[in-house]
């Protein structure tokens, strides 16, 4: 059953969002998942709900901290939607109970961050007792949340029987769903970052689906040196040498095209203003460190992306946030906006470069959840999911 489906008039639904945005103070400097949240609550209140809001907020330490209120939060929600959004003065017992009982249907109340209370994070039975008291149906709406299971994401739901995606949720499912079941073909991975730990079951998992891997940022430096390339002073996991090698192995097995590095933007040392150094080689000299992909690298990266029936990416091809060491990631960045296929960016990192180099908009799909996309490109099931029921896990 989806979200319009859903018989909520007069009813409580507790929906889980993730409001978890960045501050400055008291001041937020980014309001996009407040956004994306919206439609979702317009939706309940449209049907007559009584929607109770819930998120956690920055790392309390499982206690009352003005310092990660929702305060700022209930402003900006209460600005967008037009009326005061009144904020609980907690997320469970007698201020909440008290809040959740003065709502008409339509209306709506924010809790207090639910990581003020241990039995959050615990999935504490007897917090999500507490919880339970608050309401009639579940919604979740926190993609970005649903790797965890917490009280609020797996234990409430199943207290419940069940529950319900929001629509941000159900793009999650519906998007990752078709790359990962039904892919167009040719099906291309393009994984960066800075650690290969970071990526093995990912690899792993996607290496038994995909046409072609293309590797890079400082993970693809293990992968190099694991074929005999020298790699300079650029950054190597000596203990996963043979788990990338192993990889590699698979892959020509299987007949998956694996694009790695053939050039690099190089320097000596891990700054900013570091001076950069052209390597127009696979091979790294002593004393320098690979910090990006160079041209001839992007060119092929880039060939094998547009052509691409369907492209998932996770992480940078570099360290993008130094500019001089940002192309790589410009470049794949631009080449999945140019795809004609189906594109899909896996959180973190990535939605960050896409948003920077501003092809947020062009890309089919960019994930709310960095570390839940990479739980579902390893093939997992996200507790908040599974505890949905139904088509949701």
């Amino acid at each position: 059953m989806g979200l319009r489906d859903l018989d909520c008039r007069d009813r409580r639904v507790f929906l889980r969002v993730d409001f978890n945005v960045p501050v400055d103070g008291d001041r937020i400097t980014d309001d996009a998942r407040i956004e994306g949240a919206l439609p979702t609550i317009g939706v309940l209140r449209e049907k007559g709900a009584k929607v109770v809001l819930a998120s956690h907020f920055g790392r309390p330490k499982g206690g009352p901290d003005p310092k990660y209120s929702l305060k700022p939060v209930a402003r900006r929600l209460s600005e967008k939607l037009g009326f005061t959004v009144p904020l609980a003065g907690d997320c469970v017992g007698k201020a909440a109970e008290d809040a959740v009982a003065a709502l008409k249907p339509g209306g709506v109340v924010l809790l207090e961050n639910l990581r003020f209370h241990k039995g959050e994070e615990a999935n504490d039975p007897a917090f999500v007792a507490q919880l339970r008291r608050l309401c009639d149906l579940f919604v979740n709406d926190a993609f970005g949340a649903s790797h965890r299971a917490h009280a609020s994401v797996d234990g409430l739901p199943r207290a419940l029987g069940g529950g319900t995606a929001g629509m941000l949720v159900q793009k999650e499912i519906d998007a990752f769903r078709a790359v990962l079941e039904s892919p167009k073909r040719p099906f291309v991975a393009v994984l960066g970052g800075a650690k290969v730990a970071d990526k093995i079951p990912v690899l792993a998992n996607l290496v038994d689906k995909v046409n072609a891997l293309v590797i890079g940022g400082g993970m693809a430096y293990t992968f190099l040196e694991s074929l005999g390339i020298a790699v300079g002073a650029s950054r190597v996991e000596r203990d996963l040498l043979e788990t990338a090698a192993e990889i590699l192995r698979k892959a020509k097995k299987r007949g998956v095209e694996v694009l790695l590095p053939s050039d690099h933007v190089a320097a000596r040392e891990f700054k900013a203003d570091a001076e950069p150094y052209a390597v127009a080689k696979p091979d790294i000299d002593d004393g320098l460190m690979g910090l990006d992909i160079g041209h001839a690298s992007r060119r092929r990266y880039i060939a094998r992306i547009e052509t691409a029936g369907t492209v998932v990416w996770n992480g940078p091809m570099g360290v993008f946030e130094w500019p001089a060491y940002a192309e790589g990631t410009r470049a794949v960045a631009e080449a999945m906006a140019r795809c004609k296929g189906t594109t899909v960016v896996g959180g973190g990192d990535s939605a960050a470069a896409v948003a920077q180099f501003g092809f947020a908009d062009d890309v089919t799909h960019v994930s709310t959840g960095g570390g839940a996309s990479l739980e579902l490109l390893e093939g997992k099931v996200l507790p908040g999911l599974a505890a949905l029921g139904g088509t949701h896990a």
